[in-house]
Parts: C-alpha cells; sequence; structure tokens
C-alpha cells in the first residue's frame, strides 16, 4: 500500500481534513478529530483508531503493535506500510 492509497482510502470519507502535523505526520481528521497519521519519512509508518475488539485482533498480527502514547486510546501502528 502507498501513502497515495491511504490518502485516497481516508480521503473517501465525509468531511475528512488532511493537515501535515509535527513536520513530518500527514493526519486525517473528521470533525477536528484525528483518525490516522503517517509518517512521511521512510518506512512510512501508520497509525489508526479502531475499536477495542479490532485492537485485540490487530495487535495479534505481525508489524501491527500499540500505539507510543496513544494505544490507551485504542490506537495502533503499522510499522511498515504493506
Amino acid at each position: 500500500m502507498t501513502i497515495e492509497a491511504i490518502r485516497t482510502i481516508c480521503r473517501s470519507l465525509p468531511e475528512v481534513t488532511e493537515d501535515v502535523k509535527w513536520g513530518h505526520d500527514l493526519c486525517f481528521c473528521i470533525a477536528g478529530k484525528m483518525f490516522a497519521a503517517i509518517d512521511l519519512n521512510p518506512p512510512h509508518a501508520l497509525g489508526f483508531k479502531c475499536t477495542p475488539e479490532e485492537f485485540a485482533e490487530l495487535v495479534e498480527r505481525p508489524g501491527i503493535v500499540p500505539a507510543p502514547y496513544m494505544a490507551r486510546n485504542m490506537w495502533v501502528l503499522e510499522e511498515r506500510l504493506g
């Protein structure tokens, strides 16, 4: 998966905005609430919010870990786009 593919998916949702924050993270929000962020620096990690049920399932997959600082809010991190 590429950054452009992620942008296409996220931008297909209603009222999505995107912005670069912290100098290198492309962030996607709805009504001011962030739901996904991509590190624009290689290897392009992708963090996103999920439900508690999805969180438990996703962190069992190789390459997906609880997102640093945000795991308590049900965010996971795919360490490399792929």
